[in-house]
């Protein structure tokens, strides 16, 4: 019977680190499809991809507020960095992906 929720506990945790794989990557491909454009390069001040020194601010505010900006828009990002078909969560894990690059 120990073996049994052994298994499981395996399993359970085998599942739960594919699905945060499957959101990072998730995160990934909306960044590559609406936000590599302008955060790749730094178009209009924003911050680049992996860029520590300019993306610690902006952490530091909570991912509440980076996703009232993204969905508001803020400076030349225009609301939903102009795909306005984002949902919510797409935009949450591409936060995430952004900030996870960039600690």
């Amino acid at each position: 019977m120990e073996f049994a929720r052994t298994g499981l506990g395996f399993l359970a945790f085998g599942i739960a680190t594919l699905a945060g794989t499957a959101m990072a990557a998730d995160g990934k491909a909306v960044y590559d499809k609406t936000c590599v454009v302008c955060h790749a390069s730094g178009v209009a001040n924003a911050p680049k991809l992996g860029d520590k020194a300019a993306w610690a601010p902006r952490i530091a505010t909570g991912k509440d507020a980076l996703l009232q900006s993204v969905v508001k828009g803020k400076g030349a990002m225009p609301p939903k960095a102009g795909a306005a078909d984002l949902k919510d969560d797409d935009i949450k894990a591409a936060i995430d992906y952004m900030v996870g690059a960039s600690k």
